[in-house]
């Protein structure tokens, strides 16, 4: 027989099959891998003294036997950051497990730490964060008891945020930066770095990094006093280096001059005679062209953390093209930061001094930004599920086409979810509810898909109330149903049952749609609670409800919840029949693949393995790349207990391995109680007494409305 050679070129990422003939195949996906998260922004380029302080945090790095708890504390403006940046950077080779970072005053409300605590959880993989603070803390410290982080908690306010982000390891770093000393850390074990403005000679150096030394050579006595003006802070001295460094020609002299004539100054950032950063500011705000002063003052009140061109272009009511132009000159004035490709975001004290230069655009630049995350968003979100009955007219004229996949639409809402979020919140202290229930709807689809259930309650709760300020009852029922999904997926199933019999009022006969879909999640209510008869019969109204009202998705998908709990009830053949029928009706990949999955699962009850596997193999491949990976890990669960039926437990092990991953470390009921089940089956494994596999149990996780 000729010698066969089997390789793989080029690079490969996931499991590799390779084989000659083929026979049966068994896939073994390993153990998930822990996350190694870099989110530090990155070092200064130009960093010039602090070597006292350099040297302090060397010291106690170096004989720390425990956790080093270090506070940066000093003025606004002073370089507090770009210490603790250089000093991280420098030494992150020492923290092989990652660095995170956060700006807990990024927003104009203190950052809270349970959003934080979120934002870290899904930096180590967390899928779906627990709801609570107490629980979310516990989580973080479980993840990093015995990891070796470097931490950066930039602008924090008090020691009572600070205190729940503190990891578990004894082998990590904290630096936390803050305008106050933070004094009630030392009871933590703190240690404290008080920074100073740079002295007079430091001043000039970093003036010399970014103008040149021949310059400042040449009006040495005016480079004195103009670094002497800038009372020693780093930032002041960089935005006059910035504008001298963009006219070549102006003397220092002349900006001296300038810079003693200028006496505004920001509240609270005063240092004292004619010293003042706000002097800087605003001289580099007076010399801005009117096109960039007006995105200058306008874009300091855009709500999220960062931004893109588009908002910023929507709050300034200009063209995207030309409005680039002007924010990479104001990153080049040192006026703005750019954070990422095309996102800018503001320091603070930045952004206090142009929102110290009163706008009577304000608050229509706000309501236009607002409406621009809202129109984003209703496409996103119809190009993320095709077909799921929406409510606002903004919604009939959506291109559901204008993503290139259903996964790159929920990428793109997650990745502004801060943003939408913020947006959320800004129209509703500005009280324009319309834009608030209209947001809370656009934003579904990913919590439907990715679930974030603080987010979620969050903005369902304020669009409810929006909905009822506007009179709109159909819209008011619609996010009351969504709302109540969120509880019953938390295990909140009071609440969830609350929300739609408030639903059923409201509906009456007149709104089918909000009825029938409230009929059927009280069903599904019903089936975790055990109650299947029950069930049966609110699906059962679901469906009829559904049919009266046209709606062929729905039907599909009220018949598709009759058909899962009638295996419950362990009627295979009236199961089957109903499911086939259901995916009969429905257009949707997703939702026919769901459906597949419910008769695989009611075959496998039957013991029709062969059947049911073929069929869990189609749905695995049409639910991959849909960007939910929760509807994966149903799909590998189930999988794995058609390993599990037919006693190959070394393939039900893989497959629950497997699913876990979807889940990463989430807090999640199903989760829980997966691994339980990949515990008692890798115990019963190494004892040689394999366990009888457990009826399969309601999930909790289902989101689908119709």
């Amino acid at each position: 027989m000729a010698r066969v050679e089997n390789t793989v070129s080029g690079t490969s990422y996931g499991n590799v099959v390779q084989a000659g003939s083929i026979g049966t195949v068994n896939v073994h996906s390993g153990p998930p891998g822990k996350p190694v998260p870099h989110q530090l922004p990155p070092a200064p380029r130009v960093f010039v003294s602090r070597s006292d302080e350099l040297t302090e945090l060397e010291g106690w790095l170096a004989h720390e036997e425990h956790q080093l708890l270090v506070v940066v504390s000093g003025p606004g403006g002073v370089g507090k950051t770009s210490l603790a940046l250089r000093w991280l950077h420098d030494t992150r080779d020492r923290f092989p497990d990652g660095q995170l970072y956060v700006d807990l005053g990024a927003h104009a409300e203190v950052a809270q730490p349970d959003e934080v605590l979120e934002w870290f959880l899904g930096a180590l993989g967390v899928e779906v964060a627990p709801p609570g603070l107490a629980q979310r803390q516990a989580l973080f410290r479980s993840l990093t008891a015995d990891r070796s982080f470097s931490v950066l908690l930039d602008n924090a306010a008090s020691a009572a945020q600070v205190r729940p982000l503190l990891p578990a390891s004894s082998g990590s770093v904290v630096v936390v930066t803050s305008r106050w000393r933070l004094s009630p850390l030392a009871m933590d074990g703190a240690r404290f770095v008080e920074v100073d403005p740079m002295d007079l000679t430091d001043s000039i150096e970093l003036l010399e990094r970014v103008v040149g030394e021949p310059r400042l050579a040449e009006e040495a006595e005016a480079a004195r006093e103009l670094a002497r003006l800038c009372g020693g802070l780093p930032i002041a001295l960089g935005v006059i280096g910035a504008r001298l460094s963009r006219r070549p020609r102006r003397t220092l002299a002349k900006e001296v001059d300038e810079l003693r004539t200028e006496n505004r100054r920001l509240a609270g950032l005063d240092l004292g005679g004619s010293t003042s950063v706000s002097a800087v500011l605003d001289l580099s705000y007076l010399d801005l062209p009117p096109r960039q002063a007006r995105i200058y003052r306008l874009s300091s009140w855009h709500p999220g953390t960062s931004f893109g061109v588009g908002a910023v272009a929507a709050m300034v009511a200009d063209d995207a093209g030309e409005v680039e132009d002007d924010l990479d000159d104001l990153v080049e004035k040192n006026l703005l930061s750019e954070v990422g490709d095309d996102r800018f975001r503001f320091h603070d004290l930045l952004r206090l001094h142009a929102r110290g230069q009163d706008d009577a655009e304000r608050d229509d630049a706000i309501h236009r930004v607002v409406e621009f995350y809202l129109d984003q968003a209703v496409v996103a979100d119809s190009a993320a599920i095709p077909g799921r009955p929406r409510v606002g007219l903004r919604f009939k004229s959506a291109d559901p086409d204008a993503f290139g996949s259903r996964a790159e639409a929920l990428d793109w809402l997650d990745h502004e979810r801060d943003n939408l979020v913020q947006a959320l919140l800004a129209a509703d202290a500005h009280g324009w509810p319309d834009l608030v229930w209209q947001l809370a709807e656009a934003m579904y689809s990913l919590f439907q898909r990715r679930h974030r259930y603080s987010d979620w309650l969050t903005t369902h709760e304020c669009g409810v109330r929006a909905a009822q300020l506007c009179g709109e009852q159909v819209a008011e029922a619609r996010l009351r149903n969504q709302l109540a999904v969120a509880f019953r997926n938390l295990g909140r199933l009071d609440e969830a049952t609350d929300q739609i019999r408030t639903v059923l009022d409201l509906a009456g006969d007149h709104d089918l749609g909000s009825r029938a879909t409230a009929l059927v999640q009280l069903g599904y209510t019903y089936r975790l609670k055990g109650e299947f008869d029950l069930a049966l019969r609110y699906f059962r109204e679901g469906v009829e409800a559904e049919t009266r009202h046209g709606r062929v998705r729905g039907v599909g998908l009220a018949r598709r919840r009759v058909g899962e709990v009638l295996v419950e009830m362990g009627r295979l053949d009236d199961a089957v029949a109903e499911l086939e029928e259901s995916e009969a009706l429905l257009d949707n990949v997703v939702d026919k693949a769901r459906a597949r999955m419910f008769r695989s699962r009611a075959l496998l009850q039957a013991s029709r393995f062969a059947e049911a596997s073929r069929l869990a193999d189609g749905v695995l491949a049409d639910v991959r790349d849909t960007g939910s990976p929760l509807h994966v890990a149903d799909v590998l669960e189930l999988m794995g207990e058609i390993a599990e039926r037919q006693g190959d437990l070394t393939q039900a092990c893989d497959h629950y391995r497997s699913a876990l991953t979807c889940y990463g470390e989430s807090f999640d009921p199903n989760a829980d109680r997966l691994r339980d089940r990949l515990a008692d089956l890798e115990r019963d494994d190494d004892e040689g007494t394999p366990d009888v596999p457990p009826q399969h149990q309601p999930r909790g996780h289902e989101s689908g409305i119709g």
